[in-house]
């Protein structure tokens, strides 16, 4: 395994400053965002796509700070009920693969995308419960537009020899373990998840369940490294579905933290693991969004603990046990 981080958070800095930085701090890999929420402020679609000298000077950047693309991120909303935004995020999905491909990059991060509750509505609409009637009605819909689609987009990405790695995210059709299965179920292996824990702490899933969950599927191809608190006294209040803005901290019942902020070391350890017993043996892309903290402190804490936690050879025979 090998640390790698999530761009958007260094997009004050050129390409080639994010590489250096990183490199010293000891990151390994990098995930730039092509398009979508994360930007393209470091790997501009249109400048890099079909572009063989263009995608030369990355490489060279790359080969210069012994730096690797663990994957490209666009997340967006392709099941969007407004037909130019669900194009629009089609089509940043579609360059991606594209791209990867081009750059020898065998990731596309993104999200499952939202479809509204019924053919007339005109916003996605999240289900969290099968109850009032129509609202399963709602869901059985979604699942009918986003299985057709996600059908056709594996089958693209595997003309083109990537992975899709869907991070499971409320909000999103697919946003826990068992949806995710299933999508993969229906759709094919190169559909697969983008494992992010911080959006499952605050639902009460256990973690290391959900990876060997996925893991007995080989239904992980990648995996962000992000951490969440829970904030016992406001959600014993208000719950976990909380709508208080990010910036008001004192009063949200969770918060995306840093590594180590939300989940101690030993827990970090556990992720590794468990993430080892299952084969992974790809990046931990650290996704930075600690409102607490500076980026690059937030960045610099979470590879100092994660330095502890991975493992950086293979396992040796078990030669106690013969």
């Amino acid at each position: 395994m090998d640390i790698g981080v999530h761009t958007p958070p260094l997009a004050d800095e050129s390409l080639e400053g994010a590489l250096s930085y990183l490199s010293e701090i000891g990151v390994g890999a990098i995930e730039p965002g092509v398009g979508g929420h994360p930007g393209q402020d470091h790997l501009p679609r249109a400048e890099h796509l079909d572009d063989d000298s263009s995608q030369q000077e990355v490489r060279n950047l790359l080969e210069s700070y012994d730096m690797r693309i663990s994957a490209l991120a666009t997340h967006n909303n392709p099941l969007h009920p407004d037909d130019e935004r669900a194009a629009e995020a089609d089509t940043e999905l579609r360059e991606a693969i594209e791209l990867a491909s081009q750059l020898d990059v065998g990731v596309v991060t993104c999200f499952s995308g939202l479809p509204a509750g019924g053919p007339k509505d005109e916003v996605p609409n999240w289900i969290t419960a099968p109850w009032p009637p129509e609202h399963d009605e709602a869901l059985e819909y979604q699942w009918e537009r986003a299985v057709p689609y996600w059908e056709e987009l594996a089958e693209y990405a595997d003309e083109y020899g990537v992975d899709i790695a869907i991070e499971m995210h409320p909000n999103m059709l697919i946003y826990e373990p068992h949806g995710m299965a299933r999508l993969r179920e229906e759709t094919g292996e190169r559909i697969g998840a983008n494992f992010d824990p911080s959006h499952l702490y605050w639902q009460g899933i256990t973690i290391t369940d959900a990876i060997r969950y996925l893991g007995e599927r080989d239904a992980i191809h990648h995996v962000h490294a992000k951490d969440t608190k829970i904030y016992e006294p406001q959600a014993r209040e208000k719950g976990v579905l909380d709508t208080t803005a990010y910036d008001d901290e004192p009063n949200r019942s969770w918060l995306f933290r840093s590594v180590g902020y939300g989940h101690g070391e030993s827990h970090w350890k556990d992720i590794v693991s468990t993430l080892r017993m299952i084969g992974y043996d790809g990046a931990l892309s650290i996704e930075h969004e600690d409102s607490l903290t500076s980026s690059r402190e937030g960045l610099e804490k979470a590879v100092d603990l994660l330095d502890r936690a991975i493992f950086e050879t293979e396992p040796g025979e078990a030669y106690w046990a013969e």
